[in-house]
């Protein structure tokens, strides 16, 4: 019986040291990265796109171990509010109510197993929506779930 118990706990030791070993070499627990100065990124702070037209989103995203996902969210500031990531910031037309914004909500699934990605998305910018000050948002998740943001302001002539 003392040689059952022996055995158990040895067994015990050498799982819990081979699950903690692994927990800090196998668990993602960094944020993924929005190069915002990666050659080429658009929009940048202070953009301005133009109704009736098309541009190109472009943007480099990186992680430690493994991409997920991204999201771009288009949506009116014509109330000023702010959840802006960058320091600097843009001139602003005069608050007023919005009548037909545009707004734009879409998620994109990056190949599996990319620590390295340059995401390019054509964005078709309605001739009929209200003009101008706007907000960018990529959110950003990696395989594991951690999420970044970045914010922008843009206007939209």
């Amino acid at each position: 019986m003392k040689y059952i118990k022996q055995l158990f706990v040895t067994a015990a030791i050498a799982l819990f040291t081979t699950a903690c070993d692994k927990d800090e070499t196998g668990i993602d627990t960094e944020y993924p990265v929005i190069d915002a100065n990666a050659p080429g990124t658009f929009p940048v702070q202070c953009s301005t796109v133009k109704r009736g037209e098309k541009f190109t989103f472009k943007a480099a995203f990186s992680d430690n171990m493994a991409l997920g996902s991204y999201s771009l969210d288009i949506h009116h500031n014509f109330d000023h509010h702010t959840h802006s990531t960058e320091v600097s910031d843009c001139s602003t037309d005069p608050v007023k109510k919005p009548v037909n914004p545009f707004l734009l909500i879409k998620t994109f699934d990056i190949p599996e197993s990319q620590k390295a990605y340059a995401a390019i998305q054509e964005i078709e910018v309605p001739a009929d929506i209200d003009p101008g000050d706007y907000h960018f948002m990529i959110r950003l998740t990696d395989k594991e779930g951690w999420q970044t943001l970045r914010g922008i302001s843009i206007k939209i002539q």
